[in-house]
């Protein structure tokens, strides 16, 4: 196994045991009760969003390492590799998770979603190249803090609180700087390059752009209209 792969497994066991012990670190209000799972499903989901959100943003890694906004596929700072596998780990965590707790038309979007993060991030940490695009994909984990707070203030009726409208604010934001801006920089990215990637690469980079956009702006849609124009 290479350390790589090690490294995923450990984070996928690390997860879990995190998932199975939440609820006695974070005990679920009454409100949140009957749905056990999903608050233990969040909060563990509320844990990777800060991992990778505060250790891989820039401008700090692209100072250090100027070399990666010319070079996103063999070019990456130290710890980077391990961070994606760290995030695979979390992934298929999440996926298993949702699979036996959660009934499949009500999840099929995000294990969607899932699957091809797990596809493309793993390619990354097998072949020790694209890392520094990877890296750039987990800007959105810093926006994915502000939703994953909103969701356990919903669980924990907490809808009518300052709070709520405030986090409300910067989730949007944050939704649009990191998610959406980052997706169509990073799709500009892989047009730009294509001579210079492989065409199986560059066609399973195009595939997960072409799907997550479409889902993202979806989504920011639903946020707006809950949030703001209810």
């Amino acid at each position: 196994f290479s350390p790589g792969l090690l490294l995923v497994a450990g984070s996928f066991a690390a997860f879990r045991l995190l998932n199975r012990g939440l609820e006695r670190l974070v005990p679920p209000p009454p409100s949140a009760r009957r749905n056990r799972w999903k608050w233990r499903n969040i909060w563990t989901s509320l844990a990777h969003s800060a991992l990778p959100g505060t250790h891989s943003p820039f401008p700090r890694r692209f100072c250090l390492h100027p070399g990666m906004s010319e070079d996103l596929v063999g070019t990456h700072p130290p710890g980077a590799h391990s961070l994606v596998a760290v995030s695979v780990g979390y992934f298929l965590e999440d996926f298993v998770d949702m699979l036996c707790n959660q009934k499949l038309h009500q999840s099929w979007e995000l294990l969607f979603h899932h699957s091809v993060v797990i596809v493309c991030f793993g390619i990354a940490v097998l072949l020790h190249q694209y890392v520094g695009f990877a890296l750039v994909a987990l800007l959105v984990e810093i926006n994915s803090i502000f939703l994953h707070l909103r969701q356990i203030l919903l669980m924990a009726n907490l809808v009518h609180t300052t709070c709520y409208r405030l986090n409300s604010i910067i989730n949007l934001g944050t939704y649009v700087v990191f998610r959406i801006a980052t997706l169509a920089w990073m799709t500009r990215w892989l047009f730009l390059n294509r001579e210079n990637v492989p065409p199986a690469t560059y066609a399973v980079g195009t595939v997960g752009m072409a799907i997550m956009t479409p889902m993202n702006i979806i989504l920011f849609y639903r946020l707006l209209r809950s949030d703001f124009f209810k």
